[in-house]
């Protein structure tokens, strides 16, 4: 198709992925280890100029290259003998200056050559102390250090020397150790590339990630606020083809539902002119008892077709979900019960504690109560609901004589519970009937038809909740638990 993206497989992006990161890794060590070597060079060229530097000093030589080297005149060079270097000419201003005589060793300590150096600088005085003091070393291999420890500093000094009793030399070696001719440091290159390939390679994984999660939660979610009849994604071939899948299985599922609809709905249909003649001639049957028993069977027989058709219905999902009342709901519910005599009763919600802090004059913790919500508002199919809490209360009042119905809620979900007055079902015994079809014990002395529960389960499950059952204080109580948005 025109236009369409081509959609990578799994296997596919990560080969890339890692060969990407594995590049990018090569790359960014390259010019770290790069960085480091230019910059050793760099340190090594600046020592063994300065090692030159002093035979240039002592034996009157050409300078090293990149180096220039100018006698100081007369009366620059009686500034020197003063320390004054900070009155040369063409000096940073402010000057600090860093003075240090570099010892070369002879055969006893009276006998050795000393190379005085005054270093001018307009930022720092240097820390030579050290390798002014290090006796084993010759003092070529003191000015190389020296030389070296001005260009890790990567700043431009002016050096004054004289080497014993020699003239005061002016040395620039901005060439060599200044800011100048250091090598790019690439090292902060080198951990953005790295940052920015994990940038990419978490990016990547996050979104092939969230593809997977936002179908994931529109699926699960289709029971309890609906969904569209098939679905279309963006991501990696394997997640289309899963979501090819699904759309069939959806497909196969919703014709399986919609055909078993429309087959108990032509029973239904079809069974009512039967069933209207059946109530006709019953009626000319003298016997009452016989009579009777007839009109039961054919309620039963109509009753369990119509209950059959509600659980198909509500396993369609044919109700849209929307904003309601849950409070509104089961208070109308509960009247529409007590209207016709019925005793059902509505349990006022009890108010939840609050837990403070401790204060600060006693370690014990505040509490309080906060009074129960008057309104719970939730996301759902109030048919469905009415329906589903309708079966619980009917039950109630079938095994139990009495109902008492109460509503609570938190932050993610609300439940609407049923108290029986006594019922001789235990916990067990209840959730084995849950199943379709399925009665208890005393179903001969109760009617019913075994898909009440079975309904209330299907609602809860497509709220995103559960039906389970507890001990109450003076029966068994029911719990519809649904999630509120």
């Amino acid at each position: 198709m025109p236009g369409r993206r081509v959609a990578l497989r799994l296997r596919t992006l990560g080969l890339l992925g890692m060969l990407a990161g594995f590049a990018a890794g090569v790359a960014a060590a390259w010019l770290w280890f790069a960085s480091v070597q230019g910059w050793e060079r760099y340190l090594s060229r600046a020592y063994a100029t300065g090692v030159g530097l002093y035979e240039t000093l002592r034996y009157d030589l050409p300078p090293p290259e990149g180096v220039v080297v100018t006698p100081l005149s007369p009366a620059q060079a009686a500034l020197a003998d003063r320390g004054e270097f900070v009155q040369m000419p063409e000096l940073p201003s402010p000057a600090f200056v860093t003075n240090v005589s570099l010892i070369d060793p002879g055969p006893d300590l009276l006998s050795g050559t000393v190379l005085s150096l005054g270093i001018v600088s307009g930022t720092l005085q240097y820390p030579v102390a050290e390798i002014a003091s290090a006796d084993a070393h010759a003092a070529a291999q003191k000015l190389g250090s020296v030389t070296r420890l001005l260009a890790a500093y990567c700043s431009e000094p002016v050096l004054f020397a004289r080497h014993a009793d020699g003239p005061w030399m002016r040395i620039d070696g901005t060439a060599v150790w200044g800011c100048g001719a250091a090598p790019r440091d690439l090292r902060l290159a080198a951990v953005l590339l790295s940052l920015a390939a994990f940038v990419v390679l978490v990016t990547l994984v996050s979104d092939t990630s969230a593809h997977f999660d936002r179908f994931a939660r529109a699926l699960r979610d289709r029971r309890r606020l609906g969904g569209p009849d098939a679905y279309a994604v963006e991501g990696p071939a394997e997640l289309r083809e899963i979501v090819a899948a699904v759309n069939v299985y959806l497909d196969a599922e919703r014709e399986q539902l919609s055909k078993r609809a429309v087959v108990l709905s032509g029973i239904s249909h079809d069974l009512g002119t039967p069933a209207t003649r059946l109530r006709l001639r019953t009626a000319l049957i003298p016997d009452r008892e016989l009579r009777e028993k007839l009109d039961a069977d054919i309620d039963r027989m109509t009753g369990m077709i119509e209950s059959v058709l509600t659980l198909t219905r509500s396993e369609l999902n044919a109700e849209a979900p929307r904003q309601l009342s849950l409070s509104a709901l089961v208070e109308a519910l509960v009247d529409d019960y007590r209207d016709v005599g019925k005793p059902v009763e509505l349990r006022p919600g009890a108010p939840s504690v609050v837990l403070g802090g401790a204060s600060l004059f006693s370690s014990q913790r505040g509490h309080g109560a906060r009074p129960a919500p008057h309104d719970i508002r939730v996301t759902g199919r109030p048919v469905s609901l009415q329906r589903a809490v309708s079966n619980l209360v009917e039950n109630a009042l079938k095994y139990g004589r009495r109902a008492t119905v109460g509503i609570e809620a938190d932050m993610t979900h609300a439940r609407i519970t049923v108290e029986d007055e006594g019922s001789e079902m235990s916990i067990a015994e209840i959730e084995s009937v849950i199943a379709p079809f399925r009665r208890g014990a005393n179903h001969g002395r109760v009617n019913g038809f075994g898909l009440g529960l079975t309904i209330v389960d299907t609602v809860a499950q497509q709220h995103g909740g559960r039906l389970y059952f507890e001990e109450g204080a003076h029966g068994l109580r029911a719990c519809l638990e649904i999630l509120r948005s």
